[in-house]
């Protein structure tokens, strides 16, 4: 697994890191335990989850707790998620990251990000004092941004955060110039996510409320040809493309299935997209991409 480092930190992150927010949703400890465990003897080394994730940080602290130094760790704040009071809440953050770390079984985390928050938000400046705080009690190494559009935009030129997390694929391409190029100026580490776009051209009709649906509609008009061939090849073509994008560290797969992340490890392994054919992706999406067609956060 091809390592980078992850701007400022100091960290040397796996190109391929694991999101947590899959197995939050009823996946049995031991599939867990046997998914992540295998990741990491084959070299992952981040792990990305968030304290709205369903079970997630509490099966990642059960069953990686004793190999804490095996791996960077990720988490994100914001959301009330159980506990009394509304988002953005400066107490509602502190008690999250509070229970998020003994949920992880750990002393601290890597880094902690703030999750989906708006420019208004991060405006008031409390939220980005209880990080802070938390970062100076020890809590977390560095304190990031999780979000797109002008709202990272404004998080980044704050010059206070060490890392970014921003979605970035095929379907979904605004961060390579309007994120990225600000965040390399600051040195700060970058991390995409749904690097394979949700997979969402795998369906043949989504309703407007599914999740992947913004992606599918997306596709359905770029039209990219790669994504007739077979499903593992798509695959390897648009997470090589994600990594391929200059400026991004590592790029963070969600999945439940124990055997998956080695499948996907082994295309990483397969290295940059030729010239061409990132050329080819990024022409198309110019050629097709509407004005709205921004960050899905």
């Amino acid at each position: 697994m091809e390592l980078r480092n992850y701007g400022n930190t100091g960290m040397k992150v796996s190109t391929l890191g694991f999101g947590g927010a899959e197995i939050g949703k009823n996946v049995s400890k031991a599939d867990v335990e046997t998914l992540l465990n295998s990741a990491l003897d084959a070299g992952l080394n981040v792990i990305d989850t968030a304290e709205c994730y369903g079970d997630s940080e509490e099966l990642i602290g059960d069953v990686l707790s004793h190999r804490r130094d095996d791996y960077y760790l990720f988490t994100k704040c914001g959301h009330a998620a159980g506990v009394d009071g509304p988002d953005w809440d400066a107490k509602v953050l502190e008690q999250t990251i509070d229970r998020s770390l003994k949920r992880l079984k750990t002393e601290y985390v890597d880094v902690i990000h703030l999750h989906s928050c708006s420019e208004k938000v991060l405006r008031q400046g409390a939220v980005i004092e209880v990080l802070q705080r938390a970062k100076e009690a020890g809590k977390t190494r560095f304190i990031g941004y999780s979000g797109d559009t002008m709202d990272a935009l404004y998080a980044i030129q704050t010059g206070v955060f060490d890392s970014l997390e921003t979605s970035l694929n095929i379907a979904d391409q605004e961060a390579i110039e309007l994120t990225l190029p600000e965040a390399r100026k600051r040195n700060m580490g970058v991390i995409a996510k749904r690097p394979i776009a949700n997979a969402a051209w795998m369906y043949d009709s989504l309703p407007e409320e599914a999740y992947p649906f913004i992606y599918w509609k997306r596709l359905g008009e770029l039209g990219y040809g790669f994504l007739g061939e077979d499903a593992q090849a798509a695959v390897e073509t648009a997470l090589r493309f994600t990594l391929s994008t200059e400026g991004v560290d590592t790029a963070i797969v969600g999945t439940a299935k124990p055997n998956r992340w080695q499948q996907n490890a082994d295309l990483v392994a397969k290295g940059a997209l030729s010239k061409e054919l990132y050329d080819e992706i990024r022409e198309r999406w110019k050629e097709i991409a509407g004005a709205d067609w921004t960050g899905r956060t």
